[in-house]
């Protein structure tokens, strides 16, 4: 079996094009179960497209370094996405006027949790600083945590693998969490999602209504920026 699939797959390695191909291959096939399922969160496109891409990776003894250089266009584009979703909360400023002490109390609460539980779940269980220093900035989305995780020495690739798990979590639990806690509010669905799961969970809110896509947009962003800000503080606090 091996020898067969070395056979066709060896000639189709050296195109660049064929990672990528692949990657939103899968992603669309993580789409149409999503619909199938009709729309669970639980059936997330981006948990399937990662359970279809590392199967194919290991049978074909791919390593991590060439499947990146075949999808880096998709990795230089979360910036530009990221910024994109300033379009919604353009749409809806007045708003954000309107609650500005809710938006910066939800937004301080959520960030500290995020930031202090991940170093002490890592300290409890005798992690090193390395990996302390990694999960420290996960809640921000992975344009802006990896940069941070590599400026105060932790290990970008783990930070953007915590991130990206964090948001497939936040995607699958916010809107059911709420929901029991009887809230309906579009602002405070969109904010919680942008907070905790960064674009992963904007994404599932987003669709929903515009509001929700603007205020998720908007705890993207500023959790971000209070992350870059924090982290550091807090791991020259630390031991």
């Amino acid at each position: 079996m091996r020898d067969l699939v070395a056979t066709v797959w060896t000639p189709l390695q050296p195109n660049p094009l064929l990672w990528l191909t692949l990657t939103i291959a899968a992603y669309v096939l993580g789409l149409r179960i999503q619909r199938r399922c009709n729309d669970s969160p639980l059936a997330n496109p981006v948990l399937i497209a990662i359970l279809v891409i590392i199967p194919i990776l290991r049978l074909t003894h791919t390593t991590y370094a060439s499947y990146f250089s075949g999808a880096r266009v998709i990795h230089m584009l979360l910036g530009p996405a990221t910024v994109a979703l300033a379009v919604p909360l353009a749409r809806h400023l007045p708003q954000v006027r309107r609650v500005p002490m809710g938006v910066a109390l939800s937004l301080l609460a959520g960030s500290l949790t995020s930031i202090v539980s991940g170093i002490a779940i890592v300290r409890l269980f005798g992690g090193t600083r390395d990996v302390m220093l990694s999960i420290a900035p996960k809640a921000a989305t992975t344009p802006i945590a990896m940069p941070i995780a590599d400026e105060i020495g932790g290990i970008p690739a783990l930070t953007a693998t915590m991130a990206i798990a964090g948001g497939i979590v936040a995607a699958i639990c916010v809107q059911a969490t709420l929901r029991r806690l009887r809230i309906h509010d579009w602002r405070v669905q969109g904010f919680a999602a942008g907070v905790s799961g960064s674009g992963l969970a904007a994404a599932r809110v987003a669709p929903l209504h515009s509001l929700a896509a603007a205020f998720a947009a908007l705890g993207i962003g500023l959790n971000g920026l209070l992350t870059a800000m924090i982290v550091p503080l807090v791991v020259r606090i630390w031991p």
